[in-house]
């Protein structure tokens, strides 16, 4: 495995100014946003695609500063019901596709996305439950009518430009929030479709990082390393289904923490022995998103918990056995 930073937090910094400093502090791959969510400060596709130069440029600088990169993220809503945002969304992934054919990336991180309730809606209806019937008709016309052709044929365009994997963060809000939904999606479209799995969007939910990676063997493809705590004298109170502001610390169920600040030493030396136990062996993402930290202190400290918990060499072989 390889300690990767998803470069989003160092956008103050040039990107070599930031591979420079990630390089300074151990790290070893780093994941760049190249549209959507994370924004492309760090790379732009407009910019590099058909210029050769500033690709061979890019290149270099990783090269200089031992760096390898681990994924592009282009986390979107391509199946928008807002045919303008769907359109975008869809642009930029393909876009992203393009790029990493450029620079030999195999792996794209995004969303599943969340269609709306029916043709013509306005908004995205992530559904939660599955009474009254009327959710279920939702779930039927997402899944059937949106989602799986969408993703069928994005898979092939991805495949063309030789991207092998689409990593699909498991998050809330969209229809691929859990294994579950994962599995579904990507035994419709085949096994371009897999997980980025961040376990801070299952922690809140209750479930297992540890036990979904064991229902997730051979699907993941990227993995996101940022934590969650979970305050469960509120939780107590009023669940985990959140509305509330993000830096309402006292009163949410739950915010995002730096690994190691929601769970421990213990449970990540699980979880990342498991995903040796799976097969992964690809990076481990830092993607800090703590409120309460500094980006400088909360990477900083995030690398040196990582550097205590990741496996960086093969395994030896079991002698003993």
């Amino acid at each position: 495995m390889k300690l990767s930073v998803l470069t989003v937090p160092l956008y103050d910094k040039t990107a070599e100014e930031a591979f420079e400093y990630l390089a300074g502090l151990g790290v070893q791959a780093v994941e760049i946003g190249v549209g959507g969510a994370p924004g492309n400060k760090h790379l732009n596709p407009e910019e590099y695609l058909g210029n050769p130069d500033k690709i061979n440029a890019y290149k270099a600088a990783l090269k200089k500063n031992n760096l390898e990169i681990s994924a592009f993220s282009v986390h979107g809503n391509a199946v928008h019901p807002n045919r303008a945002v769907a359109e975008k969304d869809h642009y930029e992934f393909v876009n992203a596709c393009k790029l990493a054919q450029q620079f030999g990336v195999e792996t794209i991180v995004t969303f599943s996305g969340c269609p709306g309730d029916q043709p013509g809606a306005k908004y995205p209806n992530w559904v939660t439950c599955a009474w009254p019937t009327d959710y279920l008709e939702i779930l039927k016309y997402q899944w059937e009518e949106v989602l799986i052709p969408y993703w069928t044929d994005a898979a092939k365009t991805a495949n063309s430009y030789g991207v092998k994997k689409i990593a699909l963060e498991l998050h809330p809000g969209f229809c691929c929030y859990n294994p579950r939904g994962l599995l579904r999606l990507r035994a419709a479209v085949g096994e371009t479709i897999g997980a980025n799995f961040d376990p801070s969007h299952l922690f809140w939910q209750g479930i297992d990082p540890v036990d979904a990676l064991k229902a997730l063997k051979g699907a993941v493809y990227h993995f996101h390393a940022k934590d969650t705590r979970v305050v469960t004298s509120n939780v107590h109170v009023n669940g985990v289904l959140e509305t509330s502001s993000y830096d309402d610390f006292l009163n949410r169920g739950w915010f995002f923490r730096t690994v190691g600040y929601g769970h421990g030493m213990a449970d990540w030396k699980e979880i990342v022995s498991t995903l040796r136990a799976i097969g992964y062996d690809g990076a481990v993402s830092i993607e800090h998103e703590d409120g309460l930290m500094s980006v400088k202190e909360g990477l900083e400290k995030a690398i040196e918990f990582l550097k205590q918990v990741i496996m960086f060499e093969k395994p030896a072989q079991m002698w003993w056995a």
